[in-house]
C-alpha cells in the first residue's frame, strides 16, 4: 500500500515538473508542437528520477564512475545502466515499461 502511494507521489510530482517545464518553454516562445513529443512521458520522468536518486548513492556512485572512466571497458556503460534500470524495475513493476524505453536511449559508447 505505501508502494503504491510513494509511486502516486513520485508520479504527481513528475506531472507538476513537466508542467511547469511545459509552460516556461512556451513562455520562452517555443513552439509547443515542436518540443512535446520531445518530452519524456510522466513514468519516464518518474524513471529518471529514481535513477538520479541512485546515483548519488553510496552503492552505486563508484561503479558509475567506473563505468563511466575513459579506461573502462568497452559496454561497461551500458552494463552499469542495465543493472541500476533493472532494480527500479524490480522495486517499481509498474515503471517496467518506461524503463525498457529509457533503457534504449543509453548510447552504446560515451
Amino acid at each position: 500500500m505505501a508502494e503504491s502511494t510513494t509511486l502516486e507521489r513520485l508520479r504527481q510530482d513528475a506531472r507538476d515538473e513537466l508542467s511547469a517545464l511545459i509552460e516556461l518553454r512556451c513562455r520562452l516562445g517555443e513552439d509547443p508542437w515542436v518540443f512535446l513529443p520531445d518530452l519524456p512521458s510522466v513514468d519516464e520522468q518518474v524513471v529518471a528520477t529514481l535513477r538520479e536518486d541512485r546515483l548519488h548513492s553510496e552503492r552505486w556512485r563508484n561503479v558509475r564512475a567506473r563505468a563511466y572512466h575513459p579506461a573502462a571497458r568497452e559496454g561497461e556503460v551500458q552494463r552499469f545502466e542495465y543493472e541500476l534500470l533493472r532494480e527500479i524495475a524490480l522495486e517499481h513493476p509498474e515503471l517496467s515499461s518506461a524503463v525498457w524505453l529509457v533503457l534504449d536511449r543509453v548510447p552504446s559508447r560515451w
